[in-house]
């Protein structure tokens, strides 16, 4: 299983909106400058999570955007199953039930499960407050006095 970019760079952008939205708006040509994202792209994206209502768009002069929860209300399983859809390992996991016709007889069924398991644990448990506070360690890691 690999995360597109379109799930990494919705990290990225969310991540970016908790830090600077402390300022007002942020506009996706800020965004994708911090982020070194094409704002075509980074566009595409934001209108996923707007749709959704991740974040709130204000249009005007000074528009742009802004998360509508505070960063410990997101989990990162929730926006990435957003962007990317199911995070299961193998398709007979994707729903609340296995419909899979060899599920009796499939030993690897467990292996499955397990990875499953372990996925959900991690990001299900990871807020986007989580990420915004090890991105400011390492902002603040790079100063050396």
């Amino acid at each position: 299983m690999k995360i597109s970019t379109k799930g990494r760079y919705a990290l990225r952008l969310m991540i970016d909106l908790a830090i600077n939205g402390e300022n007002g708006l942020s506009s996706t040509k800020e965004i994708a400058e911090r982020q070194d994202i094409s704002r075509k792209y980074l566009e595409q994206i934001m209108t996923i999570l707007n749709r959704a209502g991740f974040v709130k768009s204000e249009r005007g002069s000074n528009g742009g955007y802004r998360l509508t929860r505070r960063p410990p209300e997101y989990t990162v399983g929730e926006i990435l199953r957003l962007t990317e859809g199911s995070l299961a390992p193998v398709s007979c996991l994707d729903g609340d039930i296995n419909t899979c016709q060899r599920q009796s007889a499939c030993a690897t069924l467990m292996v499955w499960k397990k990875l499953d398991d372990a996925i959900k644990s991690v990001v299900d448990n990871t807020t986007l407050q989580d990420l915004v506070d090890e991105q400011r360690l390492l902002d603040t890691s790079s100063y050396v006095i």
